[in-house]
């Protein structure tokens, strides 16, 4: 019998990592329980977890023989190898009957309707659903249940109950992330482990040193984020809307997650039967007893600051319940002539039969009008206004935007969105796009919210790299909804890169160089900062001395804050693809693109930009002009292409994952 308060559902959710498990925590008082099949899930990095088709089989009919649900997890973002694996998996999901999947590509919702299956779907975390228009967007593609961005509060999620009536899963307990949902691309660029795909090896948990201004400040883990602890506020999730309240923990052992569902389970009860007499702390000297990291109500009652930042147990290295490391500070890998020529010869083998005049068109994405202004000059045909400026710069104006316009020429002018839009943001974009008409080409759009608002403010739609486009069914279903084009993700290793560009059709745009943001993060890492005293001086190596640096002795990577107050870090070296501008564009690819907003001197970025201009336009001189330019930061890096990547391939260390 469902749990009800005044008339609303009230689910507990609990994971389950093993078949085993399952059997065991089912029998708890829990509503519902998530799991993750053989593959295509996020949780794919230790072995022995998951279940198998039977195994699932199985499990849904245990469940529904207890009036219980269950929720299996095809949440990773899909490779275009797996799109056949993946109709395949969803036709045999649709024959066993788990009450919802829960998704993060936009491939498998399209494929779904293609193969016309009745499974229901919850938009994953992965998602980072976070504003009315994208749970509006959600809604009328026939999601049912939208799981919060991990950074909304309670009183947002109120708002947008009211708003849709969208059924609303919220984290309560257990292992959180400092980056927002599918923003962090750190482990792909690094490891070549994508922690879209359930391969995370979490950098986050590395010990750093904090630099600014010169000065070095004692905060060791300033990315380590403590574990979710909402167990003392039921009256406020069920106040704030939650249908769902989400335990994470699919690599916990049982005996740890039953203690969680038997304490949350009397919790909601006790308070179901009696709101006024509630005792909100029966249960939490045990659960802090039996804790793993340290405790936090994250964000559900606003930004958190330091109180977000956990010590215990971090700088070990290991994974608690197996001991095993799961990673250690790693450089980013260096672009050598060796690496250069094997990406090289795999694009090769994608050359396409071109007719007439082969020529790419070169997109820059900047931070200021110096910027703007230089890329113009230097050849782009396409530049992207940034609406993540970064500080010291500031948003740009209607009158530099019509500035831009006038003298733009035959190039095009596009206005980005933040990545993160609440509804402040969708009223002051609406008041700039529906007034007087602005002299730009279209917009740069960064979630299926901003896609559904805008598409009919009469600007063209270009699709931003964190929409995380990995396959062509996605790219169909942006491009369905009226994108004439989008950015490739960076995290596409050389295999990926090369078959996503085999069955491309129409426009397709890569980060070819520059520092894109490897995190994208609420957590305010400048203001953390402030609050402690430095420990020692010691000036940034690439950066300036304003900018905020996180160190480790592999290497530097710059943080910037933006004009939202939202941190990015960046990667330590520049990606940089130049020596295969002409296989990339024989294999594909028409748009190249350079992450132009972190640099400050205008007369790099010009460099930059008119190398690829005429690289673009000579292609078989892209080797002279490589051999030319030479790197600002740390040295140049191909990213994620200096791994080939596979469908379920790993590097050495991915037996880990917390």
């Amino acid at each position: 019998m469902a749990r009800l308060f005044n008339g609303r559902e009230v689910e507990l959710l609990a994971p389950a990592g093993t078949f085993e498990i399952f059997k065991q925590i089912i029998q708890e008082g829990c509503d519902a329980v998530y799991f993750g099949g053989p593959s295509l899930n996020m949780r794919l990095m230790r072995k022995g977890y998951n279940f198998t088709l039977e195994e699932m089989a199985e499990a849904i009919q245990i469940a529904h023989s207890l009036g219980k649900k269950v929720y299996v997890t095809v949440n990773n973002m899909l490779n275009e190898q797996e799109m056949q694996e993946t109709a395949d998996y969803l036709k045999y999901l649709d024959e066993i009957g788990p009450d919802a999947l829960i998704v993060q590509d936009f491939a498998v919702l399209s494929l779904i309707r293609k193969l016309g299956l009745k499974l229901k779907v919850h938009s994953s975390v992965m998602m980072n659903a976070h504003n009315i228009e994208m749970v509006l967007a959600l809604k009328e593609l026939g999601v049912t249940r939208v799981v919060t961005s991990r950074e909304m509060d309670l009183h947002t999620t109120r708002e947008l109950l009211l708003a849709t009536d969208m059924e609303l899963e919220y984290f309560i307990h257990g292992d959180m992330c400092s980056v927002h949902g599918a923003n962090c691309y750190f482990s792909s660029a690094v490891f070549g482990n994508s922690s879209n795909r359930g391969r995370c090896l979490k950098p986050c948990r590395w010990e750093y040193r904090v630099k600014k201004d010169g000065n070095v400040y004692p905060t060791e883990y300033p990315l380590a984020a403590k574990d979710m602890f909402m167990y003392e506020h039921i009256p406020e999730l069920i106040q704030g809307g939650i249908t769902s309240f989400k335990i994470e923990g699919r690599m916990r052992d049982a005996e740890f997650v039953q203690m969680l569902v038997r304490s949350y389970s009397d919790a909601i009860d006790r308070y179901l039967d009696d709101p006024v007499g509630f005792e909100r702390s029966v249960e939490t000297p045990s659960l802090f007893e039996h804790r793993k990291r340290d405790f936090s109500t994250a964000y559900a009652f606003g930004r958190p600051g330091l109180d977000f930042i956990n010590r215990r147990y971090e700088g070990t290295g290991k994974f608690y319940s197996t001991g095993k490391v799961f990673s250690t500070p790693t450089a980013e890998r260096e672009l050598e002539e060796e690496r250069i020529g094997q990406i090289r010869s795999r694009l090769a083998e994608e050359k396409r039969e071109i007719t007439g005049a082969l020529r790419g068109e070169l997109s820059v994405h900047v931070n200021n009008m110096e910027q703007a202004k230089a890329a113009f000059a230097a050849g782009a045909n396409h530049v992207y206004l940034s609406g993540d400026v970064f500080e010291p710069d500031r948003p740009f104006t209607k009158a530099q935007i019509k500035e831009l316009g006038a003298l733009k020429g035959a190039a095009k002018l596009y206005l980005g969105l933040p990545r993160m839009m609440r509804e402040l943001h969708f009223a002051q974009y609406d008041a700039l796009l529906r007034g007087e008409r602005l002299p730009i080409d279209g917009i740069l759009v960064t979630n299926i919210g901003a896609i559904r608002r805008f598409a009919s403010a009469g600007y063209p739609m270009i699709g931003d790299y964190n929409l995380n486009i990995l396959n062509q069914t996605s790219g169909d279903f942006y491009r369905d909804r009226g994108l004439e084009r989008f950015t490739l993700s960076m995290e596409a290793p050389l295999e990926e890169l090369a078959e996503l560009l085999r069955s491309s059709q129409g426009p397709i745009e890569a980060i070819v160089h520059g520092s894109p943001a490897l995190m994208y993060m609420e957590h305010d890492l400048y203001e953390n900062a402030e609050v402690f005293q430095p420990m020692a001086q010691e000036d940034n190596e690439y950066v300036p001395n304003d900018v905020l640096v996180l160190m480790t002795d592999k290497g530097e990577n710059p943080v910037y804050r933006d004009a939202h107050g939202r941190c990015h870090l960046m990667m330590a070296k520049e990606l940089c693809l130049l020596p295969a501008v002409k296989e990339l564009l024989e294999a594909g690819l028409t748009h190249f693109r350079i992450e132009g907003a972190a640099y400050r001197n205008i007369g790099h970025l010009s460099k930059v930009v008119a190398a690829y201009r005429r690289a673009l336009d000579r292609p078989d001189t892209a080797g002279e002009e490589f051999a030319a330019l030479k790197p600002i930061y740390a040295g140049y890096t191909a990213g994620a292409l200096h791994f080939n990547g596979t469908t379920r391939g790993a590097e050495a260390r991915t037996e880990v994952l917390a």
